[in-house]
């Protein structure tokens, strides 16, 4: 007579919880790494947006003032990002004594360009709604503190529209541009260009227009819209490597 085996109760679960197990940790392991691979993905697409919205700005120039826009084409569109780029753009004070000014700044106190005697000034003409102004700004500001002990200056004046006639607008105005550069946190001096000094330096015809003046009050270098940081920093030291400390400025 032939006995046969039995399985002990439970025996099958057991050998199958093993198996179970290890088919959930794959499991979690595939989402975990598919949760990565996404978020890496994300990261490199925003990385890329951002990067392209920089190129975006970089080959943007603003020009002065609201101006209407041929249809279908896009605001900036076919003009240069800084005046190496631009054939047709020559430097107008190119050699040149700076042209002095005199205007009040947004507390009201004025600022003349040929008190900056034996500086090397930075003469940014730039304005509250300009979009590339706001991407060069802060690199103004960090260029201005890591050479500011070496004589650096800079003088931000504001080409915002004015309403002249009307009084109580005109400060309205001139409130809002204050407002713009503190919320800029800009660490120089800002003055509003109500008497057209735009026009002896050639007439600013894009936003941001920018002068570099050496210590000695010439000018050694321009660009129009916006320019690479290093750039301006090769600019930046142009002018501070022309002249000396003592040596008087701007044109009277």
């Amino acid at each position: 007579m032939t006995t046969n085996a039995q399985t002990p109760p439970g025996a099958g679960a057991k050998e199958k919880k093993p198996a179970n197990r290890n088919v959930l940790v794959i499991v979690i392991v595939l989402v975990a790494l598919g949760l990565m691979g996404w978020a890496g993905l994300k990261n490199y697409q925003q990385r890329k947006q951002q990067e392209a919205k920089l190129k975006e700005f970089q080959a943007m120039v603003v020009k002065s003032g609201p101006a209407e826009q041929t249809p279908g084409q896009p605001a900036g569109a076919g003009t240069p990002a800084n005046a190496a780029d631009d054939p047709q753009f020559a430097n107008p004070l190119a050699g040149k004594m700076a042209p002095n000014f005199t205007l009040k700044d947004t507390t009201g106190k004025k600022v003349s360009l040929s008190s900056y005697r034996g500086k090397a000034v930075i003469v940014d003409f730039w304005a509250t709604w300009c979009a590339p102004c706001k991407v060069e700004i802060p690199w103004l500001e960090k260029l201005h503190d890591q050479y500011a002990a070496q004589g650096l200056e800079v003088l931000g004046v504001s080409e915002d529209d004015l309403d002249l006639d009307d009084p109580a607008k005109l400060l309205k105005e001139k409130q809002e541009i204050a407002d713009s550069a503190t919320k800029l946190h800009i660490n120089y001096p800002v003055v509003i260009d109500d008497s057209n000094v735009a026009k002896p330096y050639g007439g600013i015809d894009a936003l941001p227009t920018t002068f570099f003046v050496g210590r000695d009050g010439m000018v050694v270098a321009a660009t129009v819209g916006l320019a690479d940081r290093d750039e301006i920093e090769a600019d930046i030291k142009k002018a501070l490597g022309t002249g000396n400390p003592s040596t008087k400025g701007q044109s009277e």
